[in-house]
């Protein structure tokens, strides 16, 4: 209970202390009561239905996490209630008791709502059944009121979802990249602490490839972030979007294939380093000296991650990190640890000319200016 209520009051600090998912979560929470409210307004007060039960209900679940989900949501749901609907009060029709009716009408209803077009939306054609059969309201009329209401409350929650603070997820793109681009230059540092002070074993090595896995988990979250920021803009006009405060100005697209590629490249490093670390493999572990100097480059890679990190924190502005002369003179080191490597036998060159491809892999991705040719040379 103590844990609960800590993580209850640090969600209630962050949604007061500024932008966040924390507010964006409140504000959300607060449309749909809204909705709902404005819906029963409508159909029990102005309209005097008495079925006003069916407006606020469907106006209060079609506030959804963006406009266009709520209008797909709005389509699934009214289709859904039409079909329980319909379904549930023709079985009472043929069968004039409630208990056949719902063993008419209940099984196909529920695997209909199995069909894929329906979404999560299609446990509404089951539950509009039960509530048409238990209040006994299956004329024609009654239909049709049940059926309009649902319509309307769609209506009221699709134009308040729209029209009051209209979701726009793009905060989320720039948080799950700065985190990629954070978490991959710890995840180097890792590493390179480890070949640094030569505690090298199967066990440490299994510890990188743990971490390099939640690297490609933090990658599937910024995939599906990106997912959300498309869907968020559509629908959503220009003027509507300036109300809710949130920046534009996201990392283009190419950032995300940029650092997706990053992420691979760290697997196949901590790959390369947990085969090499296994008694019963083939390849071998390079010299202490070459892993040193290797250690060192990691280093620096993990310098470079963090430098991103914070220019992609940025509104779109500030400068990329830079390359220094050390990396180039690291290179010319593992380049002669080659050579040398070489007269040992094809085991030791052959992780130690991977680890260094993978490294000049990650230099390119994570420096782009690398990639351009030095006239001088």
């Amino acid at each position: 209970m103590r844990r609960e209520a800590g993580a209850v009051a640090r969600a209630a600090r962050s949604a007061c202390g500024g932008p966040g998912r924390e507010r964006d979560l409140v504000v959300q929470s607060l449309k749909a009561a809204v909705a709902a409210l404005l819906a029963w307004s409508v159909a029990g007060v102005w309209l005097g239905d008495p079925m006003a039960l069916m407006a606020p209900w469907a106006a209060l679940v079609l506030v959804q996490a963006t406009v266009y989900g709520s209008l797909r949501q709005a389509a699934q749901q009214w289709t859904a209630i039409c079909a329980g609907t319909l379904l549930a009060s023709g079985a009472q029709a043929v069968t004039g008791d409630t208990l056949g009716a719902l063993a008419l009408s209940l099984p196909v209803l529920m695997l209909l709502a199995n069909w894929p077009r329906f979404g999560d939306q299609g446990i509404y054609a089951a539950t509009t059944a039960v509530f048409t059969i238990a209040s006994g309201a299956v004329s024609a009329s009654a239909v049709g009121h049940r059926v309009g209401q649902a319509a309307l409350g769609a209506v009221v929650g699709i134009a308040v979802n729209a029209l009051v603070l209209p979701p726009v997820h793009l905060r989320d793109v720039r948080e799950n990249l700065v985190a990629l681009a954070r978490e991959a230059g710890e995840v180097l540092d890792r590493v390179a602490d480890g070949l640094r002070d030569g505690e090298w074993d199967a066990a440490r090595a299994a510890e990188w490839s743990r971490a390099s896995a939640r690297l490609e988990r933090r990658r599937e979250g910024l995939r599906a972030a990106r997912g959300w920021s498309r869907e968020s803009l559509r629908l959503t006009s220009g003027p509507l979007r300036a109300l809710h405060r949130v920046p534009l100005d996201v990392p283009p697209e190419s950032e995300d294939g940029r650092w997706g590629r990053v992420t691979g490249h760290v697997a196949a490093l901590t790959r390369t380093l947990a085969v090499a670390a296994d008694g019963d493999r083939t390849p071998a572990p390079p010299g202490p000296a070459a892993l040193r100097t290797y250690a060192r480059l990691l280093e620096l890679l993990g310098d470079a991650c963090r430098a991103e990190a914070e220019r992609l924190r940025g509104a779109g502005g500030g400068e990329r990190a830079r390359e220094s002369a050390e990396p180039e003179e690291l290179r010319r080191d593992l380049q002669d640890s080659l050579c040398d490597h070489a007269a040992w036998g094809a085991e030791h060159t052959a992780v130690l000319g991977t680890l260094v491809l993978q490294a000049e892999n990650l230099w390119a991705e994570i420096l782009p200016a690398a990639r351009e040719p030095d006239p001088s040379r």
